[in-house]
Parts: C-alpha cells; structure tokens; sequence
C-alpha cells in the first residue's frame, strides 16, 4: 500500500521520515518545488506493509481573499466587503507545491496529515486534503498526532493515527474570514479618509502608507493606549506616613505604620504628636508559621513568552522564533501550547533522566531522582488543557549545539529548568510577624528565613529574599531608635511591559497563543506604539489619535470586549457547540453596524487626527471615498460601484468608486443643502438595485411650486430632480459655468472616460472648442433656420433633428438671467445663446454624452466630441488631458487642426 504523509514544513518533513526509516533504506528525490523534496522508504502501520512517501507543504497551502473585482480598494464601498464574494485559492508561489501533491496522491491509497496539532495544523490539513481528493477521491485520510519530533512520539502516532478534526478547521476558517472582512474594511475606511488629509510624520512615505485595522490589533493598541492615558491624567497627590526602627544587640527592625498613610496633613500631624508624647512601644503579637513558596506550573507559550521577556529581554515574537528552531530540531516539545498540565500517562521520569549528564542542571536531576531525597513532588495542574498538545519541555538533552546562538542556548535553559523545577518541593521559609503598640497606634515588622530552597536550587531565575527579625516577645516594651513622619507623593502605574502587555491580552481573550506575538509585531510595525530599552510601551501619536477618535464616537471599538465575544465563538466552533455560518453571521452583521456608524460619525476622526497633525494641502479625493454611500453599480466601467459624495465645495455629485480610471459622474442639483442615500430602491431604473436619495434644497434656491425635500431617482426617471437640475444648474466646481442647467440624459450619468474637461470651465461632457461658456470665436455648428414670427421673437430650429428649439434662462453663477437656445430632445447637442444669435454670431454645438452610445458604439459621437465633424474650427484651441490640462504641440497630422487627431480628420482621404 502507498500512503501519502505531509508534513507542514520541510525540516519537519525529513524529521519524520529519518524517524520513521531509522535512516535505513531511504531515498530521496525531488518534487516540483526544490525546497519541498520527496522521501520514500518502506514501513509497516499495526502489521500493514506500506511504501511511505513523505513529502510538505510550507505552511498555509491557500489564501482566502476578496473576488478579483472587490480587490482594488476603490472598487467598491468599504462596507460592501462584510458582504462581497470570497474565495480560498492556491497562490501563486505555492503552485509547485500543489503540483507535487496532485502527482504522488494519484497513485497512494492513504493520506496522513503531519500537520502541527493545533488549530491552524488542521487547517492546513483539509487545504492538503482539498488538493489530494481532487485527483484521487478514493484516498482514505488519516491524522497523526505528536507533540514532539522524536522517535516515541513519532512511532506512536503512526501506530495510532486518528480522522482529522473539521471542527477545528471550520473555526479557522471562521477567524480568517471575519479579519479579512473587518480588517479590509476598516483599513480601507480609515486610510482613504485620512492618509491625503493629514501630514502623518511617521511615514517614511506617507503616499503608500496604510493605516491598518485588525480585530485583535485594535484592541491590543487599547490597552497600551489606555495604560499611557492613565499615566498622563495622574496627579501626584502628597502623603503622610509615620515610620518607626528600633536597632537591639540583634539588629535593626523597620517597623510600618497600619494605617499606611494619610492624605491629610493635619491628621497625620495630631497622630504622630501623640506617639511623640508617648513613645514607648509593647509588643502585642508575636507570630511565627511556616511559608511555602510553590514552583511554578508547567510551562505554557504565554508563560514562556512573558518568562523570556522578563528573564532575557527578548521579544515575543523572536521567543516563538527561537522555540519553533528548538522545536524543528527535536530539543522541546511542540511550543504553541495552552496546556499547563501534564497528564497521566507523561514519563516525566524519563524526561529527567535524560538531563543527568548535564554539567549546570545535572546533578539536581540526580538528586531529583534520588527517592531518598524527598525532593520529586508531581507537577502542580495550572487549569488549561487545549486537548492537543503537553506543556512545554524538553524532548532531547544537550548540552549545547555548535549551531545555536546565546538566545537559543538561553530558551533551551529556561524550559529544562522550568520543568526541573515544576516536579519539585516548593521551597520552605519560617517568617516571624512582630506587632508593637505606640500611643494606641499599631505598627509591624516582618522577617524570613528560608529553611529549604528546594526548586530554588535549580531555577536560578527567581529568588526569595528575606531579613532576620531580632527576638521580640509579647509584653516586652522599648522605645524606638527613630520615629518619624516621613512625606510621599503618588505615582502613576508604569507603561506596559511585554509580559504585562501579554497578560492583558490572555486575561481578555485577544488573540490565541500562536498568534498573540504577531499581534504585538504589527503594533511596532504599523507605527501605532513603540517598545523602549525597558521592554515597555508607548503609543505614537498615530495610534493614539486613531484610538481617541474611534472612543470619541461612544463604540469601544478599541477595547477587548467585541474580539473577546469573537474568540469565545470561534472556540466554540472547534467544540462543535456552534457552526461556523452561525458565528461568521453573528460577528460580521455586528461589525457592519459598528462600521456604518463609525462612517457617519468620521467627523471624530478627523477631530482626533487634527490634535496631533496638521493638515495637508493634497486631494482629498480618497477622502470622499471612504465617506461614499453606495447608490448604484457603475453603468459605463460595469466594475466599481457609483457612491454619494459632497466635495470640499460643498456639492452633491454621484461618482464611480473606479475614478481615475473610471469618470462616471452625476453631479446633482446646485441647490441641494442635504442628501443621504435611503433603503428605499427605485421600481423604474435597471439595472438595478438603485437606491433613492433624500434631498432637501435651499429654498430660496428653487422655484416656489417644487417642495425643498424630495425623494428622487438618479437613474434617470425621475423628472423633478432633471427640472431642477436644468433651472439651478448643476454642483460641479464652477457650477457648470455659461450653460444654463443641461438636461438630464436618459441614464442621468455623464462619462469623461474618452474626453478631458474643459480647459475654460473644467467641465466635463464637451470639449474645450464647444464650450458654452465662450461667447465669440469661430463655431462650427449654426441653427439651420432663423424664423421672425409675428411677435418678433425668433424661432430656433436644432441643426441636428430640425426640432423647435426651447428659450430658458440660465441660473447659474456666471451666466445668472441670460437665455439659450436648447433642443428638447435628450440625444441631441443643440446649444446656442440668444445673444450671441442677436449679435450675428453663429451658434454652438454642445457635446452631451450618451453613455450608452458612446461606451458601446464610439462612433456614434464622431462630429459631437473631440475631434469630429461639429467642432469648432483651429484658431485658439488645444487638446486637453484627461486632467483638464492643456496638450501643447499636439495637432492632426494630416491638415494641421490642433482641435482633432488624425483619425477624425475631415480631410482624411481625400
């Protein structure tokens, strides 16, 4: 029988099957990825011949990520991503691999997962069986679980292989997918507002930085920001307190006051005149008893985390790097552990017995194992038991590798010695307690003699001191060598160390013992706080203001109460007490309503960012797309969604998330105050959904018979919203300058995809040739007809369709009370004033676009756009780009026009 066995990494790989071989007979040859290579030999599972293949992966086989259409950041709102499509896919990088294990699981019969025994482990473990089984569905799986890379553990779980655990891999799966969402998101959200609005010091390139959020680093910023808060609104406050000594033949005795101290002065003044008056002091109590001090549990990640942090200086993050070298050498056992408690079946004996050899520990072992000595005692249960792994301990003695480094020859020492110390006596101290009596006061002294050290002996890293008392007994009285009353002032708690930062993220349930180091690294990394020579914290201005605006909104999204609720969940999944849907359900609509609430309330953001850093003079265009609510999917690029937005004129427009690529654009009504996006979505427009807007207009704006609240349609049916946009004109930058208000075409959305704004008005939708804000000049298009009726007013018939033309009167800022020509239909240009009618002039042709037309069929717009028969002739004009700027020096190269290209020339071909 062939059996498939995949490891998680490469040296774990080789481990096993060295192991497993004894070196005996085993070949090796390579597979499509050079680092993962392929062992085989020969072995028999409870009797079963079998040929073994023995190959890895590198971690996480796949990515879980966002559609493709979903993953540029201004595709889409930010709050779609609670909900968009996501998909669990092999990267690129990781193709050899797949590759390798689709070829040698065609021809096996049984696969076996050596995948670390967590939940991640597993995880990786159904991305190899999703693989495999898409080739071969007739595989039969099995699990092995180990704690350590040596040949017991190895033997044992290939004799005793189990089924893979799908409840541990769906809480993974659940976890990844709510920090995908919630991260994206939020970092989305809070980067576009704020990365172009703000001078952010600590970016060396401040155009690329990304202010990230995660679900379980948010919180960890918190508390790190909470602690530094504290420190900064404390105020010292003085205090009084009376100390007394007496110094006898047998010492100096230093007794403390029981009432600690006074805040009032005048108290502490009365209090201590007395015992002035009355000095003498009497001993009231005399107290002596045993006391034990325990050896720690076995040791944990967290603990070993803290412990290296305290005891070496080392980061979190290089402690787990260390350990996993440790690890994938063989020396200790599996390091990301919650379990604190060893079970029943350990041979902890055996462990201690491998360490007698050593020159620093080795006798202690000896003595250890001596029964005579009375020094062995069972490790005490710590209370944690994650059901997979044991705690912490060494697996194999050495007395120091050539390889290691100081780091690795100090994390080696603290597990042996650890673990020495958690299977021995506690040490035994005698402590005297004296009491004394002075005018009524009571004051005490304390003294402790260690009687046996026991676990002391061996685990160097603690200590416990203590002081000889002199021989006080009960009656006996003396007065004081000194009483005196001494003053103090309050001080603040210290900054977050590493170990205190660790435990509050254990206490409240951040974050997992695999993952919380990473937590702390992203802090560091993203700039959010800082780690100083002391190992302790402090939050940078950055994350300082994130965290203020985020509690200036009343959601303690920066507090551990939201992720604390998510862990308990997800852990809860991998008992199989809840499914995954159910929690990825619960967590995500929660989420989604603490994000749309932040967005509306993003004002304290900015209030928060603007305490610390000055704002910037650059566009705030990413601005408006953090703030956008989604009305409608973009009709011309068909890939980004069309949002509300109010730029910093203070104008309404409708836009394509997918700007500068995409340049739909409805801008709306001049004369609209207010706007917010409804649940409401129109019957009429497809494709839909499109959601109505409520608009309330400045009254003296608008005509007295139209309502200043409406709630309109920007799809195109909705013929209030076009009448007003048509008599107040438009909210564009130059409120559409020299053009009364152009109608509405049919699917309301203007594209500047195929043309540039204007260079006089910076309009889009014409060129800067036809621009009606440009009176005089050259034109090209002319009405076909002037007919003088009866009254003497003129009629105006359009030069495209032969239509009567209809009289309006502009509204807008520059061309206020002045009247025009237009066509009443909506695919024509016709535009002309009447003046310039009066004045001889010849009128204009207007370049509306039509979205439909000019996206699907470009041809369709030659003679109306840049470049086509209606435009105006050379004299003064010049291309522009797709930024509104003049393009000087570019002309058709066939008569020299610098208002065409070549491809629309008139003369071409003739």
């Amino acid at each position: 029988m062939r059996v498939l066995n995949v490891a998680e990494k490469p040296s774990v790989a080789k481990s096993v099957a060295g192991i497993l071989s004894g070196n005996q007979n085993l070949r090796m040859r390579e597979g499509r990825s050079r680092y993962n290579k392929i062992y085989e030999f020969n072995y028999s599972i409870n009797g079963l011949p079998c040929h073994m293949l023995v190959t890895s992966v590198t971690g996480h086989l796949m990515e879980l990520e966002f559609e493709d259409r979903f993953r540029k950041w201004h595709a889409c709102d930010p709050a779609v991503l609670f909900t968009a499509p996501v998909r669990k896919f092999v990267p690129q990088d990781k193709l050899d691999i797949k590759r390798t294990l689709e070829e040698v699981a065609r021809g096996c019969q049984w696969l076996v997962l050596w995948l670390d025994c967590d939940r991640e482990g597993e995880n990786i473990a159904f991305e190899v069986i999703e693989v495999c089984t898409a080739v071969n569905r007739q595989l039969t799986l099995r699990r092995a679980r180990f704690s350590a890379l040596i040949e017991r553990d190895i033997h044992d779980a290939v004799q005793n292989l189990v089924n893979p655990n799908k409840c541990f891999a769906d809480a993974v799966d659940a976890r990844q997918e709510i920090d995908l969402r919630i991260g994206a998101s939020f970092t989305r959200f809070q980067t576009m507002l704020l990365r172009d609005a703000f001078v952010i010091e600590s970016a060396t390139n401040d155009r690329n930085l990304v202010l990230s959020y995660g679900p379980c680093q948010f919180p960890t910023l918190g508390f790190v920001v909470e602690r530094y808060w504290e420190i900064q609104s404390h105020e010292p406050e003085e205090f009084w307190t009376i100390n007394c000594s007496h110094r006898s033949d047998e010492g100096l005795a230093t007794f403390n006051w029981m009432r600690g101290h006074f805040f009032d002065y005048t108290c502490a003044v009365i209090i201590y005149e007395m015992c002035v008056e009355e000095p003498t002091a009497t001993v009231t109590k005399v107290r002596q008893q045993e006391k034990l001090k325990y050896a720690p549990a076995p040791l944990n990640t967290i603990q070993l985390e803290k412990r290296a942090s305290i005891y070496f200086r080392m980061s979190s993050e290089h402690t787990m790097k260390v350990a996993e070298e440790l690890y994938q050498a063989g020396f200790i056992s599996y390091p990301r552990t919650e379990t604190d408690s060893f079970s029943e079946r350990t041979n902890l004996h055996a462990i201690v017995q491998e360490q007698q050899g050593h020159p620093g520990w080795g006798s202690y072992a000896q003595r250890l194992l001596d029964p005579a000595s009375g020094l062995w005692r069972n490790p005490r249960n710590g209370g944690h038991d994650d059901k997979a792994h044991p705690p912490i301990h060494p697996t194999k003695f050495s007395s120091g590798e050539s390889g290691w480094s100081q780091d690795h020859h100090r994390l080696y020492e603290l597990v042996v010695r650890h673990f020495l110390a958690c299977v021995s006596q506690p040490a035994v101290g005698a402590e005297t307690t004296v009491e004394i009596d002075i005018a009524g006061e009571l004051f005490f002294a304390s003294g402790r003699v260690i009687v046996a050290k026991n676990y002391l002996d061996v685990y160097r890293f603690e200590s416990w001191g203590g002081s000889l008392l002199p021989t006080y007994e009960v009656g006996q009285q003396f007065v004081p060598t000194t009483l005196t009353l001494d003053s103090g002032v309050t001080r603040p708690p210290p900054l977050l160390s590493e170990a205190d930062l660790l435990s509050c993220m254990d206490k409240e349930g951040i974050g997992t013992d695999a993952t919380m180091h990473d937590h702390i690294k992203k802090l560091l990394d993203r700039f959010y706080a800082t780690k100083d020579s002391s190992m302790r914290f402090s939050p940078t201005n950055l994350g300082e203001a994130l965290v203020m605006g985020y509690d200036d909104m009343g959601y303690k999204l920066w507090k551990p109460y939201l992720r604390a609720v998510m862990e308990r969940d997800m852990k809860a999944v991998s008992e199989g007490a809840k499914s995954k849907a159910e929690v990825l359900e619960t967590c995500l609509q929660q989420m989604k309503a603490c994000f749309l609430d932040a967005r509306l309330n993003k004002v304290k953001l900015f209030e928060a960012m603007a305490v610390f850093f000055e704002r910037s003079n650059r566009s705030g265009g990413d601005e408006q797309h953090a703030s956008g609510e989604f009305v409608r999917r973009c009709g011309l690029c068909q890939e980004a969604d069309m949002v509300l937005r109010q730029n910093r004129d203070g104008n309404f427009m409708v836009g394509c998330l997918g700007f500068p690529q995409c340049r739909n654009v409805v801008w709306l009504p001049g004369s609209v105050s207010e706007a917010a996006v409804t649940t409401n979505v129109c019957n009429s427009c497809t494709p839909g959904p499109v959601y109505l807007i409520q608009f309330t207009f400045r009254r003296l704006e608008i005509p007295p018979d139209y309502s200043a609240n409406h709630l309109g349609c920007i799809g195109g049916c909705d013929e209030t919203l076009r009448q007003l946009t048509e008599i107040c004109g438009t909210g564009s930058r130059l409120s559409a300058r020299g053009r009364g208000g152009p109608a509405m075409p049919n699917n309301v959305q203007r594209s500047n995809t195929r043309q540039g704004a204007c260079i006089y008005c910076h309009q889009t939708g014409h060129s800067s040739g036809n621009c009606p804000s440009q009176s005089s000049g050259p034109r090209s298009s002319r009405p076909q007809s002037m007919n003088v009726q009866s009254a003497g007013q003129v009629s105006i018939s359009c030069s495209a369709c032969g239509a009567l033309c209809t009289l309006r009167t502009a509204n807008t800022t520059t061309n206020r009370g002045r009247k025009f020509y237009s066509c009443q239909s909506q695919t024509c240009n016709f535009f002309v004033w009447e003046d310039s009618i009066n004045n001889g002039n010849r009128g204009r042709g207007f370049q509306r676009v039509n979205v439909s037309a000019s996206a699907s069929n470009p041809s369709r717009s030659q003679g109306h756009g840049r470049g086509g028969r209606g435009a105006v002739d050379a004299a003064g004009v010049t291309f522009v780009s797709a930024t509104g700027d003049p393009i000087s020096g570019r002309r058709c190269f066939v008569c020299g026009d610098p208002s065409h290209f070549a491809n629309a020339c008139p003369n071409r071909g003739i």
